[in-house]
């Protein structure tokens, strides 16, 4: 699933300052893009575009811009004062991202041999105020990172906008394949699918389980075992109190699980999914270890019908570029006395990006469903500061629940969990953060990210408009 995307910079300037200087402004957007493109620190290289001298010019890069599915969005910087009224229709007709680079060519002030025609071509301060206001006055809700443009964090904030305006674009083809309805008698993965794709692009569709039944039943025997030779290389087997017989053609279940799930959603061009153990007609065991490969191979995914949730799981997953990221949920709590924390997991389904350790293939017995015993990968969580998210659909509007965390590896085993388990510490405090959580409405399944920051969240949320409360 590797996405090939590009920006567009574009740099203002005008024609008051004469053709020598708008060359030499064009030489120094250059050697900006270049230094740029080859720093290794932008996930996504930059195209350098004529200069923005007139309305005319500028109000037909940003139709481009709408145009071209290659271009995620648009990087603008204001190496001379470029008059905002020039700015106002292209500004205004621009669909994608936009981040302004407060910067200048030179880091410091050459005060030996500065004069004014130094200051009339490097006048960037002047220029971003000026352009800044029509974007506030436009409400564009545009990034803005400033700083001089050689410094590695610099880079490392247009580098996490890059992530976000390629998620952006991706949020329009998001596709969720239901198979089966919702959970019965719960409450929060229940939605308004239509706004969910006015607001975010989000196409939501359902199928009977039959639907999938078919592709599982057309799956090849040499298949099934070609994939288990690969679960072979990776995994450790467990077989517990299984014969190796009956452990192996339990695997073998979701192995066939895994290619008939991965080729129906390819051949419909879905690219994340839903399974609900109360709809499971047909099938022989619950999808676990199924899921959690194909999760690491960057569809989305959440139980129970829950669409938003597998929605934003592969939302996010574009844009940590499936690093450490992936479905939640909270299962039960540490209230010990300085060592309070949640412990995350589900039922079989925990993304093994997420993994701190080699999973292990393990069977084992599931009280719902009805089914048999189903496979699943068995890991221990990673450690590192990230950040949870949920989707509530009240009614009127959605809301996303942002929390800051803290993920620690468990120092304790749990010999008889047949599940993954990740655990973390919920900033500012316990109590807190689990109060400002329910008080305004976060759901008990989530998307968790190691690799990516609030920022990150807040400015995807700004750029649809979707209201969020950040917890840290």
């Amino acid at each position: 699933m590797t996405i090939k995307k590009q920006f567009w910079f574009v740099v203002g300037s005008q024609h008051l300052y004469g053709e020598e200087a708008l060359a030499e402004v064009k030489a120094h957007a250059q050697t900006m893009t270049d230094a740029l493109n080859e720093s290794g620190v932008l996930p996504y290289p930059i195209v350098l575009q004529d200069l923005a001298v007139s309305a005319d010019k500028i109000t037909s890069m940003m139709k481009e811009v709408n145009y071209r599915d290659e271009v995620a969005g648009v990087i603008t910087w204001m190496h001379t004062f470029s008059p905002a009224k020039m700015w106002i229709r292209g500004t205004k007709l621009l669909q994608k991202p936009l981040l302004h680079l407060a910067t200048q060519f030179n880091e410091s002030i050459p005060w030996e041999t500065i004069d004014m025609d130094f200051m009339n071509l490097n006048q960037s301060a002047h220029g971003d105020r000026e352009y800044g206001f029509i974007n506030a006055r436009l409400n564009k809700q545009n990034k803005v990172v400033v700083g001089y443009w050689e410094r590695a964090e610099v880079q490392q904030q247009i580098a996490d906008w890059m992530d976000v305006a390629v998620a952006y674009n991706e949020s329009f083809n998001i596709k969720v394949a239901r198979f089966g309805d919702n959970m019965r008698n719960v409450g929060v993965t229940e939605g308004d699918k239509i706004e969910a794709q006015i607001q975010f692009g989000w196409t939501v569709d359902y199928f009977g389980i039959g639907d999938l039944v078919q592709y599982v039943n057309a799956v090849k025997d040499e298949e099934i075992d070609a994939l288990f030779a690969e679960y072979a290389k990776l995994y450790e087997f467990e077989y517990g109190t299984y014969s190796k017989e009956d452990w192996e053609a339990s695997v073998k279940v979701q192995a066939s699980y895994e290619i008939a799930i991965k080729r129906f959603l390819d051949d419909g061009g879905y690219n994340a999914f839903t399974s609900n153990f109360e709809d499971l007609h047909g099938m022989k065991q619950l999808p676990g270890l199924a899921v959690q490969r194909l999760m690491a191979q960057g569809y989305g995914f959440a139980g129970e019908g829950d669409w938003k949730t597998a929605a934003l799981d592969r939302l996010l997953k574009v844009m940590s570029h499936h690093k450490s990221t992936g479905f939640m949920e909270d299962y039960t709590y540490e209230l010990a006395v300085g060592q309070e924390s949640v412990l995350q997991s589900h039922m079989l389904e925990v993304d093994p990006t997420l993994a701190s350790n080699k999973p292990k293939i393990v069977v084992s017995p599931l009280g719902i469903g009805d089914r048999e015993d189903p496979a699943r990968l068995v890991f221990d969580g990673q450690a590192g500061d990230g950040v949870v998210v949920s989707m509530a659909d009240f009614g009127t509007h959605f809301k996303l629940l942002i929390n800051e965390v803290s993920a620690f590896e468990p120092t304790v085993s749990a010999p008889k969990l047949p599940v993954a388990r990740v655990l973390w510490d919920i900033k500012p405090n316990f109590q807190d953060g689990v109060k400002a959580w329910i008080e305004n409405g976060g759901g008990h399944h989530t998307v968790v990210s190691l690799n990516l920051t609030i920022d990150q969240i807040v400015t995807y949320a700004k750029l649809v408009g979707l209201e969020y409360v950040v917890i840290k």
